[in-house]
């Protein structure tokens, strides 16, 4: 199966919008929005607000990755603005992933957590089989443009063991640094969701249909070498 392409949001040109979201709607699978407090990670990108503003004008699944000290506090303003999955950082849920989870399926979204690169698969082992979404992040949290780190491909392939061990139905997302250059060795190991920022798409040309097209073109050319 060909990847899920999640488009990076916080990458995009805001002051072009609705021509991205309409080139966005013929190549990729997802808009991926993340929303930052300011505290988990020292940035300050998108918000609540910032789907709102999206879902009337398109029709793509929205992720909105929640890196923030207090998720439980925007659950009902981001699934109330429109999200489809709301993914939960697993360094910030310890202690009330299970309540947690419950309240985003009440909400009518899918649920998802997101493992930050020093966090293990054990750490959120417990509830896996139910989550719809596990997100590696492939760099630290917070900033656009890191690279890659590839220690994170054998946690991939130890999350995709232990889905099929387990007859899972969550996906597997990678994040951070997902581009020509690791699209191959992502694929091998087992993601089935690219999140795809500046290195991956938005950086790629200054026309957005153009960008999307030279992805589409990479991402293929990837996929054909791992399953000819």
């Amino acid at each position: 199966m060909k990847p899920c392409l999640s488009a990076s949001l916080m990458c995009a040109d805001w002051l072009h919008l609705a021509p991205t979201l309409k080139a966005l709607e013929a190549s990729c699978g997802a808009l991926h929005v993340d929303i930052m407090d300011g505290h988990f990670c020292k940035s300050l990108y998108l918000s609540p607000w910032s789907i709102s503003v999206i879902r009337p004008a398109t029709r793509l699944p929205i992720e909105a990755h929640l890196m923030v000290e207090h998720p439980e506090d925007f659950l009902e303003a981001v699934a109330k603005a429109g999200a489809d999955t709301i993914a939960l950082h697993a360094e910030t849920i310890e202690r009330q992933a299970f309540r947690l989870v419950e309240r985003i399926h009440a909400l009518g979204c899918k649920a998802g957590v997101v493992l930050s690169p020093a966090t293990p698969i054990a750490a959120v082992e417990s509830y896996l089989n139910r989550l719809e979404l596990v997100t590696v992040m492939t760099v630290d949290a917070g900033f656009a443009g890191q690279p890659f780190l590839p220690e994170m491909l054998e946690k991939i392939r130890a999350l995709a063991a232990w889905k099929h061990a387990h007859g899972s139905r969550f996906s597997i997302q990678a994040d951070g640094g997902v581009n020509r250059a690791t699209y191959r060795a992502l694929y091998e190991a087992g993601t089935e969701n690219f999140v795809l920022g500046s290195s991956g798409l938005f950086g790629l040309d200054t026309d957005i249909y153009a960008a999307c097209k030279r992805m589409q073109t990479e991402v293929e050319a990837a996929i054909r070498e791992v399953t000819p």
